[in-house]
């Protein structure tokens, strides 16, 4: 018989990481980025200690992210805000693996207050 108490861990740590597998979705599907961050809002008060870090670093992820994107759709006048979107892109794919693979390793994250990766 499994225990209750490893099976919410296995399945909390395995939420993150669709958040993560969503946010890369959301470079094609908008939508699922949405989806994404309100699963890290729902999860993050009842998970451990190590998975709180990537929760809080996902919520800022999308925000983040959401400026970003403001900011390189007001851009797109000058086409400046092409190479903000390109950025935008770049640095999702990276903070959403970087953050992943820490989650493999049952790490939690260095620096989740981040603004770069």
């Amino acid at each position: 018989m499994t225990d209750p108490v490893l099976e919410t861990k296995d399945d909390t740590s395995s939420m993150a990481k669709l958040v993560y597998i969503l946010y890369l979705a959301s470079i094609i599907v908008g939508l699922t980025g949405i989806i994404g961050v309100v699963i890290a809002y729902i999860k993050k008060n009842d998970s451990p200690e190590w998975l709180r870090s990537h929760f809080q670093f996902q919520i800022r992820t999308f925000w983040i992210g959401f400026l970003y994107i403001f900011i390189g759709s007001l851009l797109m006048l000058v086409l400046v805000g092409y190479l903000v979107l390109i950025f935008f892109v770049v640095w999702l794919i990276i903070r959403s693996v970087k953050g992943f693979l820490l989650i493999d390793k049952k790490q939690a994250h260095p620096n989740p207050t981040s603004w770069f990766f």
